[in-house]
């Protein structure tokens, strides 16, 4: 199936799930209310508590006795807060006026395996090109090396032809998408497509069917089509670290199926659930996974994507101002 076609069919189901979680039960916009419209909300509609093995009635059950009337907004944002941070999920948020709550120990607890200092001082200098949001320049070795910091940064058609035209002489490339926490699918599987001469399944999308918290479709193959544009044709390693997160880590788990392709560096933050968004009784909105993504083999990577070729940034080599990971990529490129 067209990934277009499953994300319209996607929608679909969405709305028909969520537009009503709140409405099917009324909650009075107390702060009671609103701590059991949102436990409902990710009760019925969040696509990893059984994956994940969360006890959800007993967190209810837990954060319940710290909601009392008449408390504060801060106090109760808190509460939610924490509540939702038990989902260990960058993907789901709470927002009200004054404040995001957000889960981001998917990659503050891990190494950080990126120093934007040395790429830019070392490696990209003051005369490398931009084409969207594609920074890339031919290294001294005859390796061209793209940095794309965001998925949320547009990269037309007409800027890859010209990257890709631009680096064709070079002996191999480093794609870097280190501390890239997501942004837009459509940037994603329109850059990998120039990396395949072949149509070649990624994966795998199920959507939700009911509130139970394993009511699942059955999982929708997706397949990613080669541009009928200029493609790649040698070499490439992808550099990856935790901050590659969501839409990078859609693109990690395309790129690793196609053989030219080596993922180096560290495991990616994953975010594999495709997020949604809802509301409270008071106005505060909450997004969260909602559809699971799996890869070609049916499995979850929720938590991440391993590399090919596991490195991690050497202290020394830091304070050298070089970086491991990208030496380490130069390296592999030389062999066979």
């Amino acid at each position: 199936m067209e990934r277009g076609k499953w994300k319209m069919e996607f929608l679909f189901v969405l709305l028909a799930l969520l537009g009503g979680c709140i409405r099917e039960e009324e909650f009075d916009d107390s702060p009671r209310g609103n701590f059991e419209a949102l436990w409902k909300i990710i009760d019925e509609q969040y696509c990893f508590l059984d994956y994940k093995q969360i006890d959800w009635d007993g967190i209810h059950d837990k954060y319940k006795p710290l909601i009392t009337a008449g408390m504060p907004d801060d106090g109760l944002f808190e509460v939610l807060d924490n509540m939702l941070a038990e989902l260990k999920d960058g993907h789901v948020n709470l927002y009200s006026a004054s404040n995001m709550a957000r889960y981001w120990d998917w990659y503050l607890d891990y190494p950080r395996n990126f120093n934007e200092g040395i790429i830019e001082r070392t490696y990209l200098g003051k005369s490398y090109r931009i084409a969207g949001g594609l920074k890339y320049k031919i290294l001294e070795d005859n390796v061209g090396y793209v940095y794309y910091e965001s998925f949320s940064d547009g990269v037309g058609d007409g800027n890859l032809d010209e990257v890709l035209s631009y680096l064709s002489a070079c002996n191999g490339l480093i794609f870097d998408v280190r501390n890239n926490g997501g942004g837009n699918l459509t940037f994603s599987t329109r850059i990998a497509s120039r990396f395949t001469n072949e149509k070649v399944l990624t994966g795998y999308i199920m959507h939700k069917t009911g509130k139970g918290h394993s009511d699942f479709s059955a999982p929708e193959p997706i397949y990613l089509e080669p541009s009928n544009s200029i493609r790649w044709q040698k070499k490439v390693m992808l550099l990856t670290n935790r901050h590659s997160y969501s839409a990078t880590n859609d693109f990690v788990n395309a790129m690793r199926y196609f053989p030219n392709v080596t993922v180096v560096g560290d495991k990616t933050g994953g975010g594999s659930g495709l997020p949604f968004s809802s509301e409270l009784p008071n106005g505060w909105g909450v997004r969260f996974s909602a559809s699971p993504h799996l890869d070609a083999q049916k499995e979850h990577i929720e938590f991440g994507i391993e590399p090919d070729v596991k490195v991690d940034m050497d202290k020394e080599d830091e304070d050298k101002g070089v970086d491991t990971i990208i030496e380490k990529a130069r390296e592999l490129l030389k062999v066979g």
